[in-house]
């Protein structure tokens, strides 16, 4: 088995070209493999059936491995037997209908409507950095794009005067997202009073928002932002870029946002994607029914 181990992890090296942490990664997975299929009496690879990987698959969560951890040690063991059916090593593969760890389905972190505000409202406008900040942060919010989505913008992606921007979404997916008032503001007063400011030598410079040197500014730069706003605002919360992004659409659909639309600025391909957000409203819909249905309450 170890022989047969070391052919795939060469053929993934020379034909697949993958990088030595992936490759190790492998090695590690199905060692630990191999290891438990020989404490179980079985020496050759040819004899390993669907229900030794059932039972490697039930120790690992016994040992309390995460499912990410299990989901990774399938992955290695059926590209393992796929390229020993391809090889013709072994006649079956036994991974083929082996169910995959099911992920847990955790709801979106989001903040407070009020935690928004403290946070939108942290940046000091009044020099160029803050007034940068200020839009970027506004925008995030306005539109729910992703962080990566919000970097790549350009000047000529807004449309101030309509209140939308265009921006590229997962597999280059083009979409028009509206922007309100207040985010509007805010852009309008970065690229008109400061934008410029920050240029410094390229003016041939297409990228919306600008770091201190004037280049484009990067997802790291924008992550020390808000790192930054939210530590002054004193908001508890765990704050990351995406955070405003599952906050945006939280508080649209509290508020009587329909699925499809909230689905359509996301930039979601599935509704499923974005029904994970129904689950955070449940308890204003509570709340909203108790207030409102004239049989809600006992008398």
């Amino acid at each position: 088995m170890r022989a047969h181990l070391r052919t795939f992890i060469q053929f993934l090296r020379e034909r697949r070209r993958l990088s030595s942490n992936t490759l190790d990664s492998y090695e590690r997975d199905l060692s630990n493999f191999i290891e438990y299929v020989h404490a179980q009496g079985v020496t050759q690879i040819a004899d390993i059936q669907k229900h030794h990987l059932s039972l490697y698959m039930l120790q690992l969560k016994q040992q309390g491995r995460a499912v990410a951890t299990m989901s990774r040690h399938m992955v290695s063991i059926r590209a393992f037997f796929h390229y020993l059916v391809t090889e013709r090593v072994v006649q079956s593969d036994p991974s083929i209908h082996l169910e995959s760890p099911k992920q847990e389905k955790k709801l979106p972190k989001v903040i407070s409507i009020d935690d928004v505000e403290k946070l939108l409202t942290a940046p000091d406008t009044s020099n160029n950095a803050g007034c940068r900040d200020s839009a970027m942060l506004e925008v995030l919010y306005a539109t729910g794009i992703r962080v990566s989505e919000l970097i790549s913008l350009n000047c000529d992606h807004i449309n101030l005067q309509l209140g939308f921007i265009r921006c590229m979404g997962a597999a280059d997916k083009e979409r028009i997202v509206p922007i309100g008032a207040v985010a509007a503001e805010a852009l309008h007063a970065y690229i008109n009073d400061v934008r410029d400011k920050l240029l410094k030598h390229d003016k041939a410079e297409l990228a919306l928002f600008l770091n201190l040197q004037g280049a484009r500014i990067t997802r790291q730069g924008f992550w020390k932002i808000i790192k930054k706003y939210a530590a002054e605002a004193s908001i508890v919360s765990d704050i990351t870029p995406h955070t405003l992004r599952h906050s945006f659409a939280a508080h649209l659909l509290e508020n009587g946002a329909d699925l499809r639309s909230v689905q359509e600025m996301l930039g979601h391909a599935d509704i499923s994607t974005t029904q994970v957000y129904v689950g955070l409203t449940k308890p204003r819909i509570k709340e909203v029914y108790n207030l409102a249905h004239p049989r809600a309450r006992m008398k």
